[in-house]
């Protein structure tokens, strides 16, 4: 914990600017400016140094170990009374929306040779809750740190444009305060973006946007476990290939795949912090838990979170981007255009 104290240190005080930045700009949300700030700390030649060196074993913690407790009390944000009471065809829309989100974001991410986890990254953060969710999956998956900030800063950019581009498309689309409420909960990444885009569009719009939302939230919990069947299978098969390749006398081939897989944990299928996410769902649920005590955990989630999505930040590395520029500003543009086209035929059809 010694080691990591500079690092936490500088992500409270990223997490304190970001607070700053929004209180001064409310239309920029906590979690975005958190990240943003991270990239800049990651650049600034004053700070730099600092960031990549004695900061570092921090800033990395904050982005892993922070990130699960903030996505455990998220679940406190949900009521399964909540969800239920948005109707079966709305239920069925967004499953909809997640399953065709999702697909066509990985096998494009795919497609356009994107290097390690970005594809499945990127994908999870367009379908389910942005930065929350890609930080989930990446614990499960065990994903390289430079892939997690690459796909956290493009959600997060795709996400704020949204806040300037969805309202302006209301009126045009012909969207009333229940519509465009809920083509905003379906189709925006993170919950911070979901209520600065939709409170646009009047009180009606903003309680529907969050109901949608907060059912793509639910879906975090079987997408994770998944994820983390998918690794323990891979795991297995690497594994058993190591050892034919060493039975069979390929001593180089087999060691490399031996060492390949031997620092791999066998990681859950149902990880410790997701059992955490259900637990606090039902504890919501139960209605045990007065307002104050909620309200409480919800700042305490968002600080948490900010935290975690400041270290994030702090990882990306601009001229490492700027190699798959194009690829995923393409990725970025094409998902977009699924989950918004899609989200938008489901709310016609249900609506």
């Amino acid at each position: 914990m010694r080691g990591d104290a500079p690092g936490l240190l500088l992500a409270a005080l990223g997490v304190a600017a970001a607070l700053g930045v929004h209180a001064a700009v409310p239309a920029v949300p906590k979690l975005t400016a958190a990240v943003v700030l991270g990239m800049a700390a990651a650049h600034l030649p004053g700070l730099r140094p600092v960031v990549r060196g004695i900061a570092r074993p921090g800033l990395s913690t904050a982005g892993k170990r922070l990130m699960r407790i903030g996505i455990v009390l998220l679940g406190l944000k949900l009521s399964l009374d909540d969800v239920l009471g948005l109707g079966w065809a709305t239920v069925a829309m967004v499953l909809a929306v997640v399953a065709a989100t999702f697909a066509g974001t990985l096998w494009l991410g795919r497609r356009l040779g994107l290097p390690g986890d970005q594809p499945l990254l990127v994908a999870t953060g367009y379908s389910i809750c942005g930065a929350s969710a890609i930080g989930a999956v990446s614990q499960a998956a065990g994903s390289e740190e430079e892939d997690v900030a690459a796909s956290v800063a493009l959600v997060t950019l795709c996400g704020t444009l949204a806040i300037a581009v969805l309202p302006l498309l209301q009126q045009p689309l012909g969207l009333g305060e229940v519509e465009f409420g809920r083509w905003v909960g379906a189709s925006v990444h993170d919950v911070g973006q979901v209520v600065a885009t939709a409170q646009t569009g009047g009180a009606g719009a903003l309680r529907e946007a969050v109901l949608v939302k907060l059912m793509r939230v639910v879906l975090l919990a079987p997408l994770v476990a998944g994820v983390a069947v998918v690794v323990r299978r891979n795991l297995r098969v690497a594994r058993a290939g190591a050892g034919v390749g060493a039975a069979g006398g390929a001593g180089a081939a087999g060691g490399a795949a031996g060492e390949s897989v031997k620092t791999g944990s066998r990681p859950p299928i149902v990880p410790l912090f997701v059992a955490g996410f259900l637990a606090m769902i039902v504890l919501r649920t139960t209605g045990v838990l007065p307002e104050r005590a909620l309200g409480l955990a919800g700042d305490t989630q968002e600080l948490l979170l900010a935290a975690a999505l400041f270290g994030l930040g702090s990882a990306v590395h601009l001229p490492t981007m700027a190699r798959t520029g194009g690829r995923i500003a393409l990725l970025g543009l094409g998902s977009w255009v699924v989950v918004a086209g899609v989200s938008y035929a489901g709310v016609l059809i249900t609506t």
